[in-house]
Formats: C-alpha cells, structure tokens, sequence
C-alpha cells in the first residue's frame, strides 16, 4: 500500500497533520461526528464513506488521506466555524485534495467515478 491515513478530529488537529505531511499529496474527507455507535450525525455523509473508501486504492503512491470529523451538528452549523472561515467548506461530506481548488461536495461525493478522478488527476 502506497499511501496511508490518518483519523482525526477538529480543525487544529487538521492543521497539525497536514502540516506534518507536507511536500506529500494530500485528500481529505471532512464528516460530521459520529455517534457511539458510529453513525454520523449527517446522512450524507453515512452515503459518501463506503463509496469514497472503496476507492481509495486509487491514491496516489506517497500520498496521505485524511478522515477528519468537523464537530456536532451545532458546530458545523455555525458560519463562523474554522472549517467554513479557514478551508471554504460548505458541505459535508467533502472530499478535496488539500492545497488545491479540486473538491467534491456533498452528493458529488456519492459519485465513484468523480472520487476516481480527484484521486488520480493532476
């Protein structure tokens, strides 16, 4: 396996690992909290999880991918979360290819030919 992935939670959090990782490629996917049950407190994203993991075999060899939970609902919601003020989000799911313009959003990423291809694309 060429890549690897990180879990993690919060927006510091976020910060910190990719910084870690950086000079590699590195995807992100943006949830909302899960339950302890493991449920997501957004449909969407409880959707988009399987379908962006079975394509992660796709990454890139050196790459990073990131699954990082963005908070509660009541978090999420605010407009002025650091998530919305500092990465532009405004949706989850999001899947983006950090440092760049190229994301999908929502129900984009219920697409595997779209996660595919922000996967393996320049």
């Amino acid at each position: 396996m060429g890549w690897e992935e990180r879990q993690i939670r919060g927006y510091p959090e976020f910060v910190r690992t990719a910084q870690s990782y950086h000079g590699r490629p590195i995807f992100a996917l943006f949830c909302g909290d899960k339950d302890a049950e493991g449920r997501s407190w957004c449909p969407d994203c409880v959707t988009a999880e399987p379908i962006v993991r079975k394509e992660l075999h796709n990454l890139p060899d050196e790459s990073v991918f990131i699954y990082c939970l963005v908070g509660d609902r009541a978090y999420w919601k605010d407009p002025n979360n650091e998530f919305r003020r500092n990465l532009k989000l405004t949706g989850v799911p999001t899947l983006l290819k950090y440092g760049t313009p190229q994301k999908l959003v929502e129900e984009e990423c219920f697409k595997s030919d779209l996660v595919r291809m922000l996967f393996t694309e320049d």
